[in-house]
């Protein structure tokens, strides 16, 4: 199962990818505008768990979204050691731009896989995201 599961990550993945191409984001890049857009003022550890990766490479991407604009980075106001990463008036449009084009393509996936089949891939994906997280 946990095979099929990746296989159908790395599917959609490329997929995705191909799409956020035209507004020049990766992957990674997308998931952490969508995760500041929800969580502002996020730190680069808990963007880290949010697109499951190390915070050395969360802080490393942080880094050349911020070189390009996306984003900005402050201390946090009690703890000197965490910053805060803030997406910037770029940064929100682009994820306005690449947003359309990330549903299209996920649709487009999807369209030939029955509504009730959907929901309930979309319900255990949901149920094991959170057996994960507890």
């Amino acid at each position: 199962m946990s095979f099929l599961v990746r296989q159908a990550w790395l599917s959609l993945r490329a997929a995705v990818a191909d799409a956020l191409a035209a507004h020049d984001l990766s992957v990674a890049q997308y998931a952490t505008l969508l995760v500041l857009d929800e969580q502002p003022r996020a730190s680069i550890a808990e963007i880290a768990r949010a697109v499951a990766s190390s915070r050395q490479a969360a802080n490393e991407l942080v880094a050349g979204m911020e070189r390009a604009g996306l984003v900005e980075r402050h201390a946090h106001p009690q703890d000197r050691r965490t910053q805060e990463v803030h997406l910037t008036a770029t940064g929100r449009q682009r994820l306005l731009e690449a947003r359309p084009a990330v549903h299209e393509r996920e649709h487009a996936l999807e369209s030939h896989i029955d509504p009730a089949d959907r929901a309930s891939a979309r319900a255990w994906l949901t149920a094991m995201s959170r057996a994960q997280q507890a």
